[in-house]
């Protein structure tokens, strides 16, 4: 080898070395800094997160649904809710339209015997359950009766106002 082919180190190449090894360095640094943040803010985060309550917001079981004009003498079914109001004149009553087997819509049919207060009945379209007139099951799965719920006039608009959080007896009726 010759003089000429060796090539003296000169101080410019030590800063571009000496300026990727200290890039390295920083880059190498923040990333471990970040996970020592990571490794310890999570838990932080989430112990102070547990202190907040899970709240499954539900939808209000006292609901208005409208004026007495609304119903007319016999069923109303009201889908958003759920619900069979009746009408007999001045009386009321609500049945739940909730199948008691796996929670299905039961439907209201009509019987073809005609004699009064037998003139129909609920039946669950998935499942086969029926119910006669007054909400009590007689066929199919269904463990239980369908559920009366309690009905009142509201005082400030005079709307029906159903509470399904009371259960009523079968016997109870609203009278206006």
């Amino acid at each position: 080898m010759s003089k000429s082919e060796i090539k003296p180190e000169t101080g410019g190449e030590r800063k571009a070395e000496s300026g990727e090894s200290s890039g390295r360095r920083r880059f190498l640094g923040t990333a471990g800094a970040a996970a020592v943040a990571a490794a310890f803010g999570i838990p932080v985060i989430m112990s102070v997160r547990s202190c907040v309550p899970n709240v499954l917001y539900e939808e209000p079981q006292r609901f208005k649904i409208g004026g007495l004009d609304k119903f007319t003498d016999g069923p109303t079914f009201i889908a958003d809710k759920r619900l069979f109001v009746f009408r007999d004149k001045n009386t009321f009553h609500c049945i739940g339209a909730t199948c008691t087997h796996l929670g299905c819509t039961v439907q209201l049919v009509r019987l073809k015997s005609g004699e009064p207060g037998n003139d129909y009945e609920f039946q669950c379209p998935c499942h086969g359950s029926k119910y006669h007139a007054d909400g009590v099951n007689y066929a199919g799965p269904a463990p239980r009766p369908l559920p009366y719920f309690k009905i009142e006039i509201a005082p400030d608009d005079g709307q029906l106002v159903v509470d399904m959080s009371q259960i009523a007896d079968r016997g109870w009726r609203l009278t206006v």
